[in-house]
């Protein structure tokens, strides 16, 4: 991973969603959530795709975003074969295993790595009504803030319920997102990208590359997310090398 934009670092419930169609049923005995679930993941949101829309796998009628189910993702990943000390870890086992579920759904796995050209994550997530541009640009989630990170994405061949739209919870904070970062780097404004590795240089970045981003971190939702430091720290410490 080259220097670039920082790291990005909730499955629909009964009360949430609607009931999984026909495609959240077909990978054997288990639904998809109950897949997921078992590799810690979880729906981050999703949209309809008109037929034959430009830009998704042939036939696509349903795209669904993936990211870690908090709590337990991270000690979940690092206990998994992938945990080698080879390099891209987390995108490798994010291969396997989402790769796995759409070969049983017979759906398309799609990831926001291995580019270029690079999937538009950013603008599909803005489709799901959960998902939103934030102050500072970053994305942010109705459950798990400027936290948010994807994994992947699957591409359905069937028409299916999605998680509900959620309000958009910028719309009510006093966005505390927008003065949080020492350098300065994130703003209403965009990202300083050099602005923030030269802080991440000197000692005073010792507390964003311990416990990641101070700016992730000041939202309030994020902090209502289970998310370890140690996820964070790993994430930065790929940022900035």
């Amino acid at each position: 991973m080259t220097r670039g934009a920082p790291p990005p670092s909730p499955s629909p419930t009964r009360g949430e969603g609607s009931a999984p169609g026909p495609a959240l049923r077909s990978a054997g005995p288990a639904r998809l959530e109950d897949r997921l679930a078992e590799a810690q993941l979880e729906i981050l949101g999703g949209f309809p795709v008109a037929e034959g829309e430009a830009g998704f796998p042939a036939g696509t009628r349903t795209l669904l975003l993936l990211g870690p189910k908090e709590p337990g993702f991270w000690v979940h990943l690092t206990a998994q074969p992938e945990w080698d000390g080879g390099p891209d870890p987390v995108d490798r086992w994010s291969r396997r295993v989402i790769g796995r579920i759409a070969c049983d759904l017979g759906a398309k796995a799609l990831f926001p790595f291995g580019g270029p050209p690079h999937h538009p994550f950013y603008q599909w997530a803005m489709r799901t009504g959960r998902i939103w541009d934030s102050p500072v640009r970053l994305l942010v989630h109705a459950g798990q803030g400027l936290m948010v990170s994807f994994r992947g994405a699957l591409a359905l061949r069937e028409a299916v319920e999605v998680p509900a739209a959620a309000p958009r919870p910028c719309d009510a904070c006093p966005a505390p997102c927008l003065t949080a970062c020492p350098a300065g780097a994130l703003s209403g404004s965009g990202y300083d990208v050099p602005a923030c590795h030269a802080w991440l240089d000197r000692a005073e970045g010792a507390k964003c590359m311990g416990g990641g981003c101070l700016v992730r971190r000041a939202c309030p939702v994020s902090q209502s997310y289970a998310r370890l430091p140690e996820q964070s720290a790993y994430h930065m410490r790929q940022f900035h090398r």
